[in-house]
């Protein structure tokens, strides 16, 4: 596993550059529940990033997480190219 740059621009820099690229989050949602989702990410911005989420597994379009979500290890992200985990 490649060690993820620590900021939250560089973060951002390395999202850039897989935009429209399908992906896992997988997501802490209370004390010892984890949700996995399967998407594209659609959209960066300067503060977040947007996952336009498959149809057949959710029952909302769309959802964005900041990048400090990422920094914190809120969340860990999974890019099917590579099966690297982004931020771990």
């Amino acid at each position: 596993m490649k060690q993820m740059p620590i900021t939250l621009a560089s973060i951002k820099a390395n999202l850039d550059s897989k935009i429209g690229e399908k992906m896992m989050v997988i997501a802490q949602a209370g004390r010892k529940k984890v949700t996995k989702r399967k998407g594209t990410l659609h959209e960066t911005y300067p503060s977040v990033f947007v996952i336009d989420l498959d149809q057949e597994e959710n029952a909302f379009e769309r959802v964005s997480y900041s990048y400090a979500d990422l920094l914190t290890k809120t969340i860990k992200i999974e890019f099917a190219d590579d099966q690297q985990t982004a931020a771990s």
